[in-house]
């Protein structure tokens, strides 16, 4: 191994980017975080908030910062598209390595320590995924991208959440708390105001609801739609692992959230992640050392 090289684990969603750097031993020396790195929102986006965040990074660890030295492992949201991968990969700087998976895979491997199990990313979009063996083949379930899929995500609940606030603006529900609460959120005060914001939102925006949401989660409109993120969670878990034996992890910032909301038959093989999809990524780097210095 070359003790020069540094190891980076990505982990690139549609609301942030998340990294930890570690040296070439894979001990940790620093982490930080940026913007959107999900592929679906660009690809030289994705390269620029990548870079910021291991800019901050190597700032922490007072290291110079040398993209040579670099082995990158990244878990990404967008990486099943094959032209945006391929388009990721051509931008790349000149790395010393770079090893590209799934977000989902990347959350596996983080959640369960390589080990077999069953995870549901959900953040700004979700994704379920397993593995019945250590080692083995990652097995995948929703993650088909906004607006379509990604249910129970926080891009899923924005959507439906929003149609409180519109409801509530022409009479045919309550201007109660929750709908004022929406409606700051996206800066409308009008029917007009709330037509450009939706004209404009993109899976980030409508993300940005979900802590509307939960905040107000007693209320009716609220409790109905967390319900059925939690019964949508419930199809994955029971569509990747039919045995129900497997572990199975709630991963991302609404994992924690949404849990109460998973139904009773699932509740008993819950455990919390033992690392995040960013530690996944390191694995990844990792991984992609030890062939490069195989190699050499």
């Amino acid at each position: 191994m070359n003790n020069d090289l540094f190891l980076i684990g990505v982990d690139g969603g549609g609301t942030g980017t998340r990294i930890v750097l570690a040296d070439a031993q894979g001990r940790e020396l620093a982490q930080a975080a940026s913007g959107p790195s999900g592929l679906g929102l660009g690809v030289e986006r994705a390269w620029r908030a990548i870079a910021a965040a291991c800019a901050d990074a190597f700032g922490q660890a007072g290291a110079a910062f040398d993209w040579s030295r670099c082995v990158l492992g990244c878990g990404l949201a967008g990486v099943n598209n094959r032209d945006w991968l391929a388009a990721f990969r051509a931008q790349a700087p000149a790395l010393a390595g770079l090893a590209v998976e799934s977000d989902a895979y990347t959350t596996l491997l983080g959640a369960h320590g390589g080990a077999c199990g069953v995870i549901v990313a959900l953040g700004t979009g979700s994704v379920g995924a397993a593995a019945d063996r250590d080692g083995g083949e990652c097995r995948m379930v929703s993650g088909y991208g906004f607006p379509s899929g990604d249910e129970a995500s926080g891009a899923w609940l924005g959507v439906r959440a929003i149609v409180h606030a519109q409801h509530a603006l022409d009479g045919r529900g309550p201007n109660d708390d929750f709908a004022q609460a929406l409606l700051a959120h996206v800066g409308a005060r009008d029917r007009d105001e709330l037509v450009v914001w939706l004209c404009e939102a993109n899976q980030t925006a409508y993300a940005s609801l979900a802590r509307v949401l939960i905040a107000h989660r007693a209320h009716p409109f609220a409790a109905r739609l967390l319900g059925e993120a939690g019964i949508e969670i419930g199809k994955m878990i029971a569509a990747l692992d039919p045995s129900a034996t497997l572990p199975v992890a709630l991963c991302g910032g609404l994992g924690a959230p949404l849990r109460e909301y998973v139904p009773q038959a699932h509740q008993p093989r819950l455990r919390e992640p033992l690392g995040d999809s960013a530690h996944g990524a390191l694995q990844l780097a990792q991984r992609e050392a030890a062939r490069l210095a195989g190699e050499a």
